[in-house]
């Protein structure tokens, strides 16, 4: 069952300017547990993609997400040039300073995930843990051209005609409930008069990505990645991804210590974090300090769950167990 959030409005100063703007805060659990979740959107989607993970996490974690500027019920910016990457991470980190949390178990998808790995650069020990949903140390050229090519469309002629761009832009996410999708749409889409709608999101964000004779090429991230080193990290991806492609997450599993790789069947750029299955690897991460085995969090077939299902011992904790055998009895079909 969904849990609705409490919401609150904080002003943000915009660094080097004067004023500040409004980000929508969302929390859903005990807002004294020590425990924090924090969750960071992609691109064009706002801090409610959420809902069903943090309904899951909220009996066991404080669970905090944000709308980035310019999205869902956080204000736009008068400047397009201030949708970049420099903003949002000042714009976090004065969030997670203004909201007194650290030790922090950090979920970002896509451009929230950019988001995490600046934050553990430049702040560290903030970071407790770190889970990227779909996006890596080297973000190709071509899923970035996909991207381009919608974002700056938002306003519609009706709300179904939103509704039905919005299943069609995010189809590659996996969602398989209707009950998702029409939580997708309440909290994406507003009415703007005259039956007209629009996405939740300033299309002026795209000013950025398409700039006149400023070619879009690859994203080279690994410079940054040394400090991620130091936080126990989950990586999903979508096995068919354009964003992240299974040679630069294998790369990323093989330079770091504590990782984790979960690739998932049938499903793009990027997860929705409504599954079951996804959102139980998270949990895992939030649970235990380091797997039993490395491979236990790479599901690549199930042979190699079959592999892990008779590793299992009396030291792993029963979750652990119960997760396993789930995602087992899951794949059977």
């Amino acid at each position: 069952m969904l849990i609705e959030p409490s919401i609150e409005f904080i002003d943000v100063p915009l660094v080097g300017k004067l004023g500040t703007h409004k980000l929508a805060v969302y929390e859903w659990g005990n807002k004294n547990n020590i425990n924090v979740v924090f969750c960071v959107h992609g691109l064009t989607r706002n801090g409610r993609d959420f809902n069903f993970l943090a309904s899951a996490l909220a009996n066991d974690y404080r669970v905090i997400s944000v709308d980035v500027a310019g999205r869902g019920k956080s204000d736009r910016l008068a400047d397009p040039s201030d949708y970049n990457y420099g903003t949002y991470v000042t714009d976090t980190a004065y969030l997670i300073n203004k909201l007194g949390i650290r030790n922090i178990n950090y979920i970002g998808t896509s451009m929230g995930g950019i988001i995490g790995i600046m934050l553990a650069n430049n702040f560290p020990g903030l970071l407790k843990s770190l889970t990227l949903n779909d996006i890596g140390c080297l973000v190709p050229a071509a899923g970035l051209k996909r991207i381009v090519q919608y974002v700056g469309a938002t306003g519609f002629e009706s709300r179904a005609a939103a509704e039905a761009q919005l299943r069609s832009r995010c189809s590659p996410y996996g969602i398989t409930d209707e009950a998702c999708w029409k939580d997708m749409f309440s909290h994406s889409i507003e009415e703007i008069g005259g039956g007209r709608a629009r996405l939740a999101y300033d299309p002026a964000i795209a000013d950025n990505l398409t700039k006149p004779l400023v070619p879009i090429i690859d994203v080279n991230l690994w410079p940054f990645w040394e400090k991620v080193k130091l936080v126990p990290t989950l990586l999903i991806r979508g096995k068919n991804s354009d964003i992240l492609t299974h040679e630069t997450a294998i790369q990323m599993q093989a330079t770091h210590p504590d990782f984790r790789l979960l690739e998932i069947d049938n499903v793009g750029h990027a997860p929705a974090l409504m599954d079951t299955t996804q959102i139980w690897a998270i949990r895992s991460l939030l649970e235990y300090e380091k797997p039993p085995f490395d491979y236990l969090l790479n599901y690549e077939s199930l042979t190699s769950l079959k592999m892990a299902k008779e590793k299992i011992t009396s030291v792993i904790p029963k979750k652990m167990r119960d997760f396993i055998n789930y995602i087992i009895g899951k794949n059977k079909n």
